[in-house]
């Protein structure tokens, strides 16, 4: 007798599940059944999804709200549905998008179109995700060069800095001995040796 499991992720402990256990159960996925993960899906190294992994069985059905659900991973996504429904022999269920339904079509023409269904959707998935980072580090730099500053407020300069800046920049003493008189390490008073310099061009 075929078993029904529903599978749920969420990217971080702030995102909401709620939304995709109410779709499991109006498919009917008991609660004992439906698997939760709330961590990345970068890839599937992730406790619940391992541990259905273990419970499933050939004819059972597999029910995810949305193919990013599933992962982020292009490649990986589509090693794991070849897994699922190749090597497990279960069908999947992607409830938003009704063409990934392998109950359907057992034929070649259904089981093209659920692939190129799948690939254009994973290739999709993890296009976003790309644009996501890129859009990311597109702001960091625009934010940089408003001004805005990242990480830790630089600590304040002691206040002979500045003289012992001048002296070893007049070569009357060593950037050592300017180090050891400001009580910051060398490679410190190099660093802010140099942003003071910067700042004064």
């Amino acid at each position: 007798m075929e078993s029904i499991y529903g599978y749920i992720r969420v990217s971080t402990r702030e995102q909401n599940e709620v939304r995709q256990l109410v779709a499991m159960r109006e498919v009917g996925v008991p609660e004992k059944n439906i698997y939760l993960d709330k961590q990345s899906g970068k890839d599937f190294a992730r406790p619940q999804y391992q541990k259905m992994m273990q419970k499933l069985k050939k004819n059972d059905v597999l029910y995810i709200k949305s193919i990013d659900r599933l992962g982020r991973n292009y490649t990986e996504i589509l090693e794991q549905w070849r897994i699922l429904t190749k090597e497990k022999k279960i069908d999947i269920v992607v409830l938003d998008m009704p063409l990934l339904d392998t109950r359907r079509g057992k034929d070649l023409m259904g089981t093209f179109l659920s692939d190129i269904v799948l690939q254009v959707l994973s290739f999709v998935s993890e296009n976003e995700r790309i644009n996501i980072r890129q859009r990311q580090a597109e702001g960091i730099a625009a934010a940089k060069a408003r001004g805005v500053r990242f990480g830790r407020p630089a600590k304040p300069l002691p206040e002979n800095f500045y003289q012992m800046y001048r002296k070893w920049k007049e070569g009357g003493i060593t950037g050592t001995q300017a180090a050891k008189r400001c009580g910051m390490a060398l490679s410190t008073f190099r660093y802010r040796a140099e942003k003071y310099r910067e700042e004064r061009h």
